[in-house]
């Protein structure tokens, strides 16, 4: 390796090490604001879909008058949720292809992906067959995208800025959905209800981000990680070196690619060198590595039946629920909703992530979401006909409450951005090694999808009032409220803090019984990290020593 090591390497605390100033350097901010760009994938399709399905023109094409309410409603769940289901499948392949080909070509055929299916979508003249068929490819796409954008931001962000780094990746879901919504209400406005460019305009948004982040691919560098976990230390070295703006042979590079390798090479040792059914092993074998699967596939579960992805979903609906009148008025409130979002993500990237650590941040923001859910949820079982009787309209003394609620859907759309929206991706980027990160990754996310599918195609027929197989409106915030306060008191237990440790010190997080991980796992690696560090002391004073007196001795031989 090029430069030497210097001095020996603490492979488990990088963090103390320091960071100097060179590190934090544009080509790492254009690194991650390259790959930030995917998090844009999810967000614009979500913030888009209910306003095209909102269109008199494209219901007019998709013949969705001729359709009963229960039917309506299928068609919306359906077309909706076609993304989420072919998201699935794409967060299934998405590892063995980070693995097989990198984190660049990964993103340049998830892009391909994406493209052809909203291609096909747009060019469906109202074929259902066809609108679910383009958009099930680009979900294929945009499924692999919260795989290969955390994962790489994670491995070139430094541990001090990791949270801030992967948090800009969520920023961009924000981004993307403020620009959907305002999208949808520029249209609405400008071009009216009556032709197709109402819809395919703002669908055109997707095709945009996923060319430009095919072209930014090729101004990126691979990851140093995968580099190192393909056999090639010295490309790793030379692309650490240029991500961190500093010599080859200067000790935070050398230091930072060491203990990469290093770990690496503990990881193959561990698995003896075992093919893809050791990583499978691996990652189902290990107490520690099944602890973190637990903890990503929990977060799925919690976070997405917390109900706020619906809400982002279907926001324009939920609005005329609560009592927003009028197309132009729902579709501006919603485009609001979506700058609340933005705001919330970006507080979370540059103020709470890094400074008062992961954990902290989740609980604040589930528990203004928690609050939010619990007034709306009461607000609708203090009016049960909105939303169960036909055109329904609020009294003089329930315009004040009703106000409230909207408010409140804004206050749970802060808590989420806060707290869930972000954690799920961080978490899951950072808990695993490298041998297996692309695998459970993938597998995260692929559960994350599936719950999201669920709940993105239940809410339209959980929302029908109980006489035409619903829960009601007011029964759907109550689930939500009570998966929302269960998932606060199960990040309180079981979730441990991981702000501002390197990616190779996470094993030290998982030596406790599981049952003290989520309340003691952190006290207890900063222990086992003072130790190890004076241990190594007393090693380099003993090595000092001995090479001060074999200078002295080679000395003494040439007098």
């Amino acid at each position: 390796m090029a430069g030497g090591v210097k001095k020996p390497v603490n492979v488990f605390k990088l963090k103390n090490l320091g960071d100097p100033r060179e590190v934090f350097n544009w080509r790492l901010w254009f690194a991650v604001f390259s790959f930030g760009l995917l998090g844009a994938a999810r967000g614009i399709d979500e913030g888009l879909i209910n306003g095209a399905l909102k269109s008199k023109d494209f219901q007019k094409t998709i013949h969705y008058s001729s359709y009963d309410e229960s039917a309506q409603a299928n068609i919306k769940a359906n077309i909706s949720a076609m993304v989420q289901i072919g998201s699935v499948g794409g967060a299934l392949i998405a590892f063995l292809v980070c693995d097989r080909l990198g984190r660049i070509w990964a993103t340049r055929q998830l892009c391909i992906l994406w493209i052809l299916g909203i291609a096909i979508f747009m060019g469906s003249n109202g074929n259902l067959g066809a609108i679910y068929a383009g958009r099930f490819i680009a979900g294929l796409g945009v499924g692999q995208t919260p795989v290969v954008g955390p994962v790489y931001i994670a491995e070139i962000a430094p541990a001090s800025v990791r949270g801030l780094c992967t948090c800009i990746f969520t920023g961009f879901v924000y981004l993307g959905i403020v620009l959907a919504y305002f999208t949808n209400y520029g249209c609405q406005v400008n071009l009216g209800d009556t032709t197709h460019n109402r819809w395919l305009v703002p669908t055109s948004l997707h095709i945009i981000f996923a060319g430009l982040i095919f072209l930014l691919t090729f101004l990126q560098y691979e990851s140093p990680r995968f580099l190192v976990k393909k056999g090639e230390p010295g490309k790793a070295l030379r692309v650490m070196s240029r991500l961190r703006k500093l010599p080859e042979d200067h000790d935070y590079v050398v230091n930072e690619i060491n203990a990469i390798t290093l770990s690496h090479q503990h990881e193959l040792e561990a698995t003896h060198g075992a093919g893809w059914f050791g990583v499978v092993k691996e990652l189902f074998g290990t107490p520690s590595n099944l602890y973190r699967l637990y903890l990503t596939l929990m977060a799925q579960i919690m976070s997405q039946w917390s109900g706020a992805g619906s809400i982002t979903l279907y926001a324009v609906d939920l609005f005329d629920l609560l009592g927003v009148t009028g197309n132009n008025e729902s579709l501006l409130v919603t485009a609001v909703f979506g700058i609340v979002k933005l705001i919330a993500a970006i507080l979370c990237a540059l103020f709470l992530v890094d400074v008062i650590g992961r954990k902290r941040a989740l609980l604040t923001g589930i528990g203004l979401q928690a609050i939010a859910m619990i007034y709306v949820a009461s607000f609708l079982t203090a009016v049960p006909q909105l939303g169960v009787v036909d055109d329904y309209e609020l009294a003089t003394n329930e315009m004040g409450p009703s106000r409230g609620a909207i408010a409140m859907i804004y206050i749970s759309g802060f808590g989420w951005a806060l707290g869930w929206n972000s954690m799920q991706y961080l978490l899951t980027a950072e808990l695993f090694p490298l041998r297996i990160r692309a695998l459970s990754t993938s597998m995260a996310m692929t559960f994350h999808f599936a719950n999201q599918y669920g709940n993105s195609r239940a809410v339209p027929n959980m929302l029908l009032p109980i006489a035409s197989g619903g829960i009601s409106p007011k029964g759907t915030f109550w689930l939500f409220a009570g998966v929302t306060l269960l998932g606060a008191l199960w990040v309180w237990f079981f979730v441990p803090e991981t702000a501002g440790r390197s990616l190779e010190s996470m094993d030290r997080l998982f030596d406790l019984p599981w049952y003290r991980i989520g309340r003691y796992g952190n006290i207890d690696a900063d222990q086992q990290d003072a130790i190890y560090d004076e241990k190594q002391a007393e090693v380099e004073q003993h090595n000092g020593r001995i090479s001060h007196v074999e200078d002295r001795r080679a000395s003494d031989e040439k007098v």
